[in-house]
């Protein structure tokens, strides 16, 4: 029998074999990863981190589901109120040849406004500025070798709710690397990458959206906000020339 001759034998291989599906704690690369993951249409999170596989356990409401809903409703505010960015849920997003996280919550500058990711054959590439995990039974992978991650990828600032934990932690990106944000005289964070987002950390632990809101409200009429706004519309103006 003559074998046709194909000149990517990797290539043949594929084609030849079924695809493997994820499992928790396997070791991948990027590539196979999403590979993998673009076969499985009914798993909703995996993510990537330093080569391994990482599949959540069910998310339960109280620990997880409502306080996501509150976080995602508190970027989506904001970016509506902003243009030139934009918020993503639960969004694959290739960070290295071995870190393919899925943030909980994402917040990014538009690339035409000057962002430093892209979509890439419908994922992102490429950090976004921030990123929000919410985490109940994944705080050791997300305040450890998730914020790794993202430390190395030069992501601007990452927010990690410990739901079981009663904390919030929000890291600011300076020369060496994340550094801890710390609330104002009046117990506000305020982000140094996106003026305007403004939290209120014991609002948010205490699932008051009503103050959570009222502290962004009160961000995105600052000056501070209105200035960040004008500059992305300049740089969007600049490069559509």
């Amino acid at each position: 029998m003559v074998v046709p001759w194909n000149p990517n034998p990797k290539q043949a291989w594929v084609a030849a074999h079924p695809v493997l599906p994820l499992d928790n704690g396997d070791r991948l690369d990027a590539e196979e990863f999403l590979r993998r993951y673009d076969t499985m249409p009914g798993v909703k999170k995996a993510e990537l981190v330093h080569g391994i596989v990482y599949m959540p356990s069910p998310v339960f409401i109280e620990q997880h589901g409502e306080p996501d809903s509150l976080a995602q409703g508190w970027l989506l505010n904001y970016a509506i109120a902003t243009p030139g960015t934009r918020s993503a849920t639960n969004s694959t997003t290739r960070l290295g040849p071995d870190d393919v996280p899925q943030p909980d919550g994402l917040l990014r500058i538009l690339p035409e406004c000057g962002g430093q990711s892209r979509v890439e054959d419908k994922i992102l590439g490429g950090a976004p500025e921030l990123a929000f995990e919410v985490a109940a039974s994944s705080v050791s992978l997300d305040s450890h070798a998730k914020k790794q991650v993202y430390e190395a990828a030069e992501m601007r600032e990452y927010i990690l709710w410990r739901t079981l934990d009663g904390a919030v932690d929000w890291w600011t990106r300076r020369d060496e690397g994340f550094v801890a944000i710390a609330p104002g005289e009046d117990g506000i964070l305020r982000s140094e990458v996106f003026p305007g987002l403004w939290l209120d950390p014991v609002a948010l632990l205490e699932g008051d959206g009503l103050r959570v809101m009222a502290v962004l409200n009160a961000g995105l009429a600052s000056a501070d906000h209105k200035a960040f706004v004008e500059r992305l519309r300049t740089v969007a103006a600049a490069s559509s020339r």
